[in-house]
């Protein structure tokens, strides 16, 4: 007997760049495909993007649609993984931030997970949420407007929230249930927000320590990303030869 996959027929898209964090992006997506639904990974260009565990280079991950040609309307829900780059690189997009806005005004349902709300400050989306991320933009969702929780997940309506991947076992279960329609509780957005966390949720020595005596399989990782990025750089400033007049002159 066939188990019912309780998001059969949902289309879901997985908004990342560069630098996501590579277990808020293979962790939920299994899941999502395991209950059933069609997953796209949307980019900022087509072709694979670099995933990250924390400040080391992760696995490459395939970009099937690139964000100039994306609309909400062909998806079911957004997921939005976090990291320290990839999340920053999105909030500096006016097509990423139009994307998100989409999702929200049909109030179709948005997974972000830790530092993913800061697309939700850049694109004017903060205000009177409820909302938890990584303790370190804390600040930022606050003073953008929202009330933040330091809690593994936050449900406001059609927004779910989550601190990161070390709360990957209770954010599952609530991604699932959100993209299935189940309704979130009522809450007060007059609530205050819980104080900024005494301590760091991992000291900054401990997460860069490889820095300080890389290991030849992390240098070349990043050498071989940095040849991809000025390749892809380089192509895309070429002028067909068709354009280029005599000798290839562009003037």
């Amino acid at each position: 007997m066939n188990t019912p996959k309780p998001l059969a027929g949902k289309r879901i898209a997985v908004l990342a760049a560069d630098g996501f964090e590579q277990a808020e992006l293979k962790t939920p997506v299994a899941a999502l495909a395991d209950a059933g639904a069609a997953v796209t990974v949307v980019s900022l260009r087509r072709g694979r993007i670099r995933g990250m565990h924390m400040h080391q280079p992760g696995d490459l991950v395939h970009a099937d649609k690139c964000i100039d040609d994306a609309a909400a309307a062909d998806y079911d829900g957004l997921l939005i993984p976090g990291g320290h780059f990839s999340p920053d690189v999105l909030r500096q997009s006016a097509n990423a931030r139009a994307f998100v806005r989409q999702f929200d005004a049909a109030g179709k349902p948005v997974a972000l997970l830790s530092q993913a709300p800061l697309i939700l400050v850049s694109a004017g989306l903060a205000p009177r949420r409820m909302l938890t991320s990584w303790p370190g933009v804390r600040d930022d969702v606050v003073n953008a407007g929202a009330t933040w929780r330091n809690a593994a997940v936050v449900r406001d309506a059609h927004l779910l929230s989550c601190r990161g991947a070390h709360d990957m076992a209770a954010f599952v279960p609530a991604l699932i249930a959100l993209f299935a329609g189940e309704p979130a509780a009522a809450f007060s957005a007059d609530m205050p927000s819980d104080p900024a966390p005494g301590t760091p949720q991992e000291l900054p020595n401990q997460a860069l320590r490889w820095l300080a005596a890389p290991s030849f399989g992390t240098m070349l990782s990043l050498a071989l990303l940095g040849v991809g990025v000025v390749a892809a750089q380089r192509g895309r400033h070429k002028v067909p030869a068709d354009d280029a007049g005599p000798a290839g002159r562009t003037d």
